[in-house]
């Protein structure tokens, strides 16, 4: 168990814990929600990051990378949808793109083929963070900008989930494109 597994851990075992807080509506539980939600995604780069400078990657580790990022954000969303802050559709396309993709990259793993993570995808995921906590912290951010005279109509965490469902679904069809073989019937 190297440290960058441990990270990966750390970042599952956060998920219930942001749940827990986000869900029981404590005072500021949206903003302690964030926080977490913030350190837990930001051990997903570090992890990687670690594993390959330190030349730690492990099975374990590219197994439990990306579940630990899918959980984190359904989590996200779930609690969200949960509390009415966005609307279930966008949440349930999100998370059947992640499902979809998992599904392509076991087809895959089956035939000896790793399919890494593309750029596309990785905008897709730092857009859903940025998404996510623009919406944990919107009344905050709307008074931030309230505060130095620029008034918005509406928030802007609905506007960049949007953003995010948009490179989630380009980044999901790029996948297809570049899996298109391993689909083909023999």
């Amino acid at each position: 168990m190297n440290l960058a597994n441990k990270l990966t851990l750390a970042r599952i075992f956060l998920v219930p814990v942001f749940m827990f807080v986000l869900l029981i509506r404590i005072p500021y539980g949206e903003y302690i929600a964030a926080f977490i939600f913030v350190l837990a995604a930001s051990t997903d780069g570090l992890d990687g990051y670690i594993a390959r400078t330190r030349k730690q990657v492990t099975k374990l580790g590219k197994f439990m990378d990306p579940l630990a990022d899918k959980l984190l954000v359904s989590a996200a969303l779930i609690s969200l949808v949960e509390l009415d802050k966005i609307p279930a559709w966008i949440s349930i396309l999100i998370i059947s793109r992640e499902f979809v993709v998992s599904g392509l990259r076991s087809i895959a793993a089956s035939e000896g083929i790793v399919i890494a993570a593309s750029k596309m995808g990785k905008v897709k995921t730092v857009s859903q963070i940025v998404a996510i906590v623009a919406i944990l912290l919107e009344e905050a951010i709307m008074a931030l900008f309230h505060r130095i005279g620029i008034q918005l109509g509406t928030g802007i965490g609905i506007p960049l989930l949007y953003v995010a469902l948009f490179f989630t679904i380009v980044s999901g069809i790029n996948y297809f494109i570049n899996g298109r073989k391993l689909l083909r019937v023999k």
